[in-house]
């Protein structure tokens, strides 16, 4: 009894040891980040805060101390605008066509990077070189290569007798979309496989191991181990990219040129903002932009949740 009095005490303490060390270890991490919170809530918090106060109002870029609170009309506005379902409409197109064939092609490229071949590490280097590219010259380099005029795109598409005359790559509404998707998968491709094959380098060999002594076929280990495995990293990737072509603006904004049939969401409220001068109506469709960049997002992590939930269950 006495052994089991002392047992209980020494778990006790144990325990109670082992909360103040992570109430220890919360405030560390709090004091830790706090600086961060704070450079964020002024470089961005507050930029964020005036936009959808200037969302509510009918602010001109000549007359920003003018303004009045109108509610919300500028919201109303848009609503009824085709300009701006025009621009929510390409920019989703755009997203689920781009963040589709980065991923798929990332995946490939990652795979072909993850075997060991000679030369290996100078295949990597100029994988990442489209990557590396500044968004802006590439494509600026992308809209001379579619010149309908003296671009290589047509001259060589001429060539091998796909087309017979030469294609307004992104002057034509019809096509301009597709090159402006060319690009992204072009420039972003890499980012995608180099996330991927991070992932590839985690995964355990033990079970690649087991499968290559009992002869398993490679495209079976690939559908039943390799793809199960990769299966967080790959949505990491997505979530990511998404994101981030959702609130895609230079590309659009320089091989289109603003064009209104082919102009995303960001060149939309950028449009408004500059060059109708209206900021009411261009931080209305930024808050809009916003509130649908934040949904999709909570709408992954949702997913996730609930997808790490289940296995915690099986």
């Amino acid at each position: 009894m006495v052994q089991d009095g002392s047992r209980d005490k020494w778990s006790l303490g144990l325990s109670g040891n082992s909360s103040q060390l992570t109430k220890y270890r919360v405030r560390s991490a709090w004091l830790f980040i706090l600086p961060t919170l704070l450079v964020l809530c002024v470089v961005a918090g507050w930029p964020l805060l005036r936009t959808i106060w200037f969302s509510f109002t009918d602010a001109s870029l000549s007359s920003l101390g003018e303004r009045e609170f109108i509610g919300f009309d500028n919201f109303l506005f848009l609503l009824q605008d085709e300009d701006w379902w025009q621009s929510v409409s390409n920019t989703v197109v755009f997203a689920i066509a781009s963040v589709t064939l980065e991923t798929i092609f990332g995946l490939g490229i990652a795979l072909l990077l993850h075997a060991n071949f000679k030369g290996r590490s100078w295949v990597r280097t100029a994988v990442l070189i489209p990557w590396a590219i500044p968004t802006i010259v590439s494509a600026q380099m992308w809209r001379w290569m579619f010149n309908d005029i003296y671009g290589v795109i047509n001259t060589i598409l001429m060539k091998v007798g796909i087309i017979s005359n030469p294609l307004a790559w992104t002057a034509d509404p019809s096509l301009s979309m597709a090159a402006v998707i060319i690009v992204d998968v072009w420039k972003t491709t890499p980012f995608m496989a180099l996330l991927i094959l991070a992932g590839l380098q985690m995964l355990p060999q033990e079970c690649f191991e087991a499968a290559k002594v009992d002869a398993i076929h490679p495209l079976r280990v690939f559908w039943r181990v390799t793809l199960p495995l990769l299966k967080p990293t790959i949505v990491v990737a997505v979530i990511f990219r998404t994101l981030d072509a959702l609130r895609v603006f230079d590309l659009f904004y320089i091989l289109t040129s603003g064009s209104t049939d082919t102009m995303s969401m960001s060149v939309f409220a950028r449009q408004q903002l500059f060059d109708f001068q209206s900021v009411g109506l261009g931080s209305a469709a930024s808050t809009l932009l916003f509130l649908m960049i934040g949904l999709t997002t909570i709408f992954f992590l949702k997913i996730g949740r609930s997808k790490s939930d289940q296995q915690e269950d099986a």
